[in-house]
């Protein structure tokens, strides 16, 4: 019996998947609702006043967690919940755990910059069975929710993604997180939402994505969707040295407790060349 079919036996990942697509639609209704207006923003604290001002945190972030918490609550009340903006853990060392980011790409957000999502990826026992981002934008020039489940196909809305390749585009698209004009193989993008890069390679817009530091929050959904179009993630502790990766591995608190929460790696996804070639280079970009 394959992993997904054992995961399916226990919990039927297409409800989580139906949950995770709603709950996205929530999010993304209530970010659209108030880009534009003036938005009450705060600043996460951090070691020197300059990092201070990189990390903004607004009111709307706060509040889609709240909901997506709530109604999540009334389905699955015993899974787990990693949220960026709240520390509550209702279902502590549950197989399932729902990593939630209400706003990936909240600097843009406040600014107003359309480029951001919200994103909902589903863990069972660390592995990404399950990822919903509700995207600003997409293939289809429009806002709306990618979502996928292991073993299942990656779609858009409910509509399947079938990513189309032009082999007239010699230098195809890869998200970095400093664009560099040597880049080698391809066209370097920075998008300031690792939540849209995931989606972009799900998607076929973008061949490869490198992330330096992520939170589990900003690409566990993200992964999901890349799997689902048979793509491959990477990790590395040095950013030199990469291996595969299957499911996240807790990290460690400030008292030395292991937790989800505080993991934290270097990683690549894309297809599987792409992934070979910018896991090669990645230290040049």
């Amino acid at each position: 019996m394959s992993e997904a079919a054992a995961i399916d036996a226990d919990t039927d990942l297409r409800e989580v998947e139906a949950l995770a697509v709603e709950l996205a639609g929530i999010a993304g209704s209530e970010i659209a609702t108030t880009l534009g207006g003036i938005l009450k923003v705060r600043y996460k604290t951090a070691a020197t006043e300059d990092a201070v001002w990189r990390d903004p945190v607004s009111e709307v972030d706060q509040h889609v967690e709240s909901l997506i918490r709530t109604r999540l609550a009334e389905q699955f009340p015993g899974h787990d919940i990693i949220g960026e903006e709240m520390d509550e853990r209702p279902g502590r060392d549950h197989d399932y755990v729902w990593a939630v980011d209400p706003i990936d790409g909240t600097a843009n957000f406040v600014n107003g910059f359309p480029v951001f999502a919200a994103s909902i990826g589903v863990l069972h026992k660390g592995r990404p069975v399950v990822g919903a981002l509700w995207c600003s934008i997409s293939h289809a020039l429009r806002a709306g929710v990618y979502h996928a489940h292991a073993g299942g196909k990656l779609r858009f809305d409910g509509a399947d993604v079938t990513p189309k390749v032009n082999p007239q585009v010699r230098r195809k698209l890869a998200g970095v997180p400093a664009v560099s004009p040597q880049s080698g193989f391809w066209e370097t993008r920075k998008t300031g939402s690792a939540a849209i890069e995931c989606a972009m390679v799900a998607a076929g817009l973008m061949q490869v994505a490198r992330f330096a530091s992520p939170n589990i929050w900003d690409v566990a959904g993200g992964i999901a969707l890349v799997e689902a179009s048979g793509g491959v993630t990477r990790q590395s502790f040095d950013g030199l040295s990469w291996t595969p990766m299957y499911r996240f591995e807790p990290g460690k608190d400030a008292s030395g407790n292991a937790d989800l929460r505080y993991w934290r790696r270097a990683i690549v996804v894309g297809t599987a060349e792409a992934v070979e070639q910018m896991c090669a280079a990645a230290e040049t970009l």
